[in-house]
């Protein structure tokens, strides 16, 4: 009789664990698609207005400067290895995803200390020749770009 009793606890567990992870992949999936999250994994910038709250950067890129030189993902994701770029990627989705369901984001959006220091990064790698050298600090350090170009890429 025990024996019967612990098929059936160890039944219902496997049909219960089986039901939560059926409810988080189908929730996940339909998210996933729902946002488009195919798209995250391209350079292709229309993709950032896949939330609204983008829409006002995005159109300040596509009047920008580096509309005809550089994507999203060019200032916004690490040169050194596709490794870095998706897990910055899969960082920010998440971090995104969140912020956005929740409403819990500041307005007007800011950049993060992470993706600052990848943005900055990103500025050197394209016009490293030119401003690599630059040191506007008493210490003799590389300026942060975007202390005086921090609108660059999303103003026109």
């Amino acid at each position: 009789m025990e024996a019967v009793g612990r098929r059936m606890g160890s039944r219902r567990l496997r049909i219960a664990a089986a039901v939560l992870l059926g409810g988080i992949a189908g929730l996940g999936g339909f998210t996933f698609v729902y946002a488009r999250g195919f798209s995250y994994f391209s350079k292709d910038s229309i993709a950032c207005v896949n939330c609204h709250v983008m829409r006002e950067m995005y159109e300040g890129w596509v009047r920008g400067s580096h509309r005809s030189v550089a994507t999203c993902s060019d200032c916004h994701t690490p040169h050194e290895s596709a490794i870095a770029a998706y897990a910055v990627k899969g960082l920010n989705g998440l971090r995104h995803s969140y912020a956005f369901t929740t409403g819990e984001f500041p307005e007007p959006i800011r950049i993060r200390a992470l993706n600052a220091g990848v943005t900055r990064r990103a500025c050197l790698f394209c016009h490293g020749d030119l401003a690599g050298g630059m040191a506007h600090s008493p210490d003799g350090q590389a300026s942060d770009c975007l202390t005086c170009h921090a609108g660059v890429g999303h103003d026109g």
